[in-house]
């Protein structure tokens, strides 16, 4: 997953001002290049600093292992390593071992069978190395392992743990977007693709056929510019853009605070354009009723097939550009065949901003769901009240 490297850190910007990080009074994690972590209270509403006199250090090594030393943060701090007992010699190679934090050893190496080697803690393990397979086709497969992905001189263990630990606090942060949108009735949608599928452009068409009807807000997220925003407001819409920076993703953090600034009315439609990316976005639930994947005819029908996770995570499939099948060998009941293998459930609608073919269905699917929203939130007021009134009969009859 992209954030083990933590590639977006500090980039994100909502309309051009720097995204505030965490909540008031929490604890507050640093996370180090060797992928250690520690936490420490927090506080804000004044320029801050962290102060750690001395503290007790620990390095956790890409396979597990681990030691603590004291450690200042005015100076250079040292750690040593109690001796690597090296394997007897064997006709063997020597293999050298790059811990994340940079030291190393070396001892002999065999292909013709297991290797281990001990470390001061007693712990043996891998050391961060790619958990890959080689396929007899010529390829290297560097998802087979219990992460899924692969990061230099990180363990498949460690990259579990960070992955569950940022998808547990998005979720978190989800969960508060979803409950703020059921309770004004908003029905979001997460629009994910590649570049260049047409994201923006059905955006504003869709915003166009439904502005007399609805009221519609958009977040626009996008790594650089305001382009994209920009072009949504001349619709008529309120828009709101956040850059990512280096992050190749919105989350639910960012979308909780765009919603601090965007204001999205009662039973209204708010549609979150991701950044283009097939990959990360399918991992980061917004607290959005659901994800639409837009598959342009002009990117190959295998996609589906290619980027699994984004269309198994997908509520429909809108395939985009169908007018220009005619100039194209893209098999279009194909794509829809691998999409469905991936995710049985997926709904498609075939769409062309163009020529309008299929914005009628898809227009009725946004519909639907709007209803589903408004009626809902209505049931919820209609339930609040009725508690609201017994209450207030209990009271009476003391």
């Amino acid at each position: 997953m992209c954030t083990t490297c933590g590639c977006g850190a500090g980039e994100t910007r909502i309309e051009g001002d720097a995204l505030h990080d965490h909540e008031h009074g929490h604890e507050h994690w640093h996370v180090h290049e060797d992928g250690t972590a520690h936490s420490h209270g927090h506080e804000h509403g004044h320029g801050h600093s962290h102060a750690h006199d001395e503290h007790q250090h620990e390095h956790v090594h890409a396979d597990g292992t681990r030691h603590s030393h004291p450690h200042h943060h005015d100076g250079e701090h040292h750690h040593d390593h109690q001796g690597v007992t090296p394997q007897p010699a064997a006709p063997a190679h020597g293999h050298v071992h790059t811990h994340a934090d940079g030291t190393s050893h070396s001892h002999p190496h065999t292909h013709e069978g297991e290797h281990h080697h001990a470390h001061a803690e007693g712990d043996q393990g891998d050391h961060g190395h790619g958990h890959h397979h080689h396929h007899g086709d010529g390829s290297i497969d560097y998802g087979s392992g219990p992460a899924g992905a692969h990061a230099p001189g990180m363990s498949q263990k460690r990259m579990v743990q960070i992955e569950r630990d940022i998808l547990s606090k998005n979720d978190a942060y989800a969960a508060k977007n979803r409950q703020a949108l059921a309770e004004k009735g908003v029905f979001a949608l997460n629009l994910v693709s590649s570049p260049g599928s047409g994201k923006t452009t059905l955006l504003c068409r869709s915003i166009e056929e439904l502005k007399a009807k609805y009221r519609v807000a958009v977040i626009e997220g996008d790594q650089q510019t305001s382009f994209d925003a920009e072009r949504i407001r001349a619709t008529g819409a309120p828009a709101l853009q956040i850059n990512t920076g280096k992050g190749c993703h919105l989350d639910a953090h960012m979308v909780g605070h765009a919603l601090e600034k965007l204001e999205v009315q009662d039973d209204s439609l708010l549609l979150i354009e991701n950044v283009g990316n097939l990959v990360c976005p399918a991992a980061f639930d917004l607290g959005e009723a659901g994800k639409v994947v837009i598959l342009s005819v002009t990117e190959g029908e295998d996609k589906p097939l290619k980027y699994p996770d984004m269309f198994r995570a997908a509520r429909l499939m809108l395939l985009s550009k169908v007018d220009l099948l005619p100039h194209l060998t893209f098999d279009a009941d194909k794509a829809v065949e691998y999409a469905r293998r991936v995710n049985p459930a997926l709904e498609v609608i075939r769409v062309s901003t163009t020529s309008g073919e299929g914005f009628a269905e898809w227009l009725a699917w946004v519909e639907k769901g709007l209803a589903a929203a408004k009626a809902a939130r209505q049931e919820n007021v209609a339930a609040l009240k009725a508690r609201i009134a017994e209450l207030e009969g209990l009271l009476a009859r003391r």
